[in-house]
């Protein structure tokens, strides 16, 4: 599916089966608690920490995908077109550290 697909599909299922957005201001504070979600997730498996018991049905992918969700949503209802958002940043990066990585000592 295509980064534009989904932003159809996800504005399809929210007038559909969720009844209508959440205002922009619930959506940020949902996608933050999303993202914390993953964070917990990634210290626990990846970092120091260690799982508690509540955590054994933890799911990294399920919780990426509600991050997507909810940004999708965001984009939706600010009139932002993910497609292009994301190839203007390509572009950007790209001019911006076209040499920075590669003459970086930290990443040989």
């Amino acid at each position: 599916m295509t980064i534009q697909e989904a932003q159809e599909i996800v504005d399809k299922w929210i007038t559909t089966t969720g009844v209508r957005y959440f205002n922009e201001l619930t959506n940020t504070a949902m996608l933050m608690e999303e993202v914390g979600e993953v964070a917990r997730i990634m210290a626990r498996q990846y970092g120091e920490q260690s799982f508690k018991k509540s955590d054994q049905d933890v799911n990294l992918a399920d919780e990426m995908a509600d991050v997507l969700f909810v940004l999708i949503c965001l984009a939706n209802q600010t009139g932002v077109n993910l497609t292009e958002a994301l190839h203007k940043n390509l572009e950007k990066k790209t001019k911006r550290d076209t040499d920075r990585h590669r003459n970086n000592e930290k990443l040989k």
